[in-house]
């Protein structure tokens, strides 16, 4: 082997090994807690995610009706969710099918994203979080435990359910450029959420429009949404607030 072969040879052996150091460092950064700030960020945001769609639950099993178990056969239009621990099992509130078929989607994709966000915090931070309804949530369940089974439900549901998912938008926005940069798994988590709740908040307010001739639902964070005929589930939040 001639001189500069050699030493072309060892500046190539040093690249490589400089390469492969690196992709071990960053593959290690990205299976391991964030830095600084970011690092209370991410734990602040997990967090909150969790409690965000354990509130989701309830709220979609008013709309959608319990089993006790699961029905083997997945493709049964009439498929119910499990309940949340310790509530019991119910019928279903809401009357349209379409409405039925979201709740039921969506519960399943938030207790999958629930157990995601709690891997998440076990893997990079060592951290269990157990689930908790926030008060915010827990206002929009007793709003929709209150109100009657039916095309009033039904209503009541699109809004409410629409203003939870608006809920969860800006802080989700924020996880896209304030997570760990070598979070790939989180910064795609994140952005799922703000893809999802956005389709789920249009599909919503255009049921809302065919359904109930509500065509300017605006969705807000707090109980509900507002739209210019807001006058019926305005007196009823009313009703509840004067209970509390």
């Amino acid at each position: 082997m001639s001189g500069i072969t050699r030493r072309f040879a060892k500046i190539l052996s040093s690249v490589t090994v400089s390469s492969l150091t690196a992709f071990f460092t960053v593959s290690a950064q990205a299976d391991g807690p964030g830095r600084g700030l970011t690092a209370q960020f991410e734990k602040d945001y997990l967090s909150f995610i969790i409690d965000h769609h354990y509130s989701a639950l309830r709220i979609t099993e008013l709309a959608a009706g319990t089993d006790e178990h699961r029905d083997a056969a997945v493709n049964n239009p009439q498929e119910g969710v499990s309940p949340t621990p310790d509530t019991a099992a119910m019928q279903a509130k809401a009357t349209s099918a379409e409405i039925k078929s979201m709740a039921r989607q969506a519960n399943r994709m938030q207790r999958e994203e629930i157990a995601t966000a709690q891997r998440f915090l076990r893997d990079w931070y060592g951290m269990e979080h157990t689930p908790q309804i926030s008060p915010e949530g827990q206002q929009k369940i007793q709003l929709l435990e209150q109100t009657a089974a039916g095309p009033q439900f039904d209503q009541a549901f699109l809004e409410v359910f629409s203003s939870h998912h608006y809920r969860a938008l800006a802080p989700s926005q924020d996880c896209r450029v304030k997570a760990d940069i070598q979070h790939n798994p989180l910064i795609n988590y994140c952005t799922g959420i703000v893809q999802t709740q956005t389709r789920e908040i249009n599909d919503m307010r255009e049921q809302l429009c065919k359904k109930f001739n509500t065509c300017d639902y605006q969705p807000a964070t707090g109980i509900k949404g507002q739209h210019s005929s807001n006058e019926v589930i305005d007196k009823r939040y009313a009703a509840m607030s004067a209970l509390a």
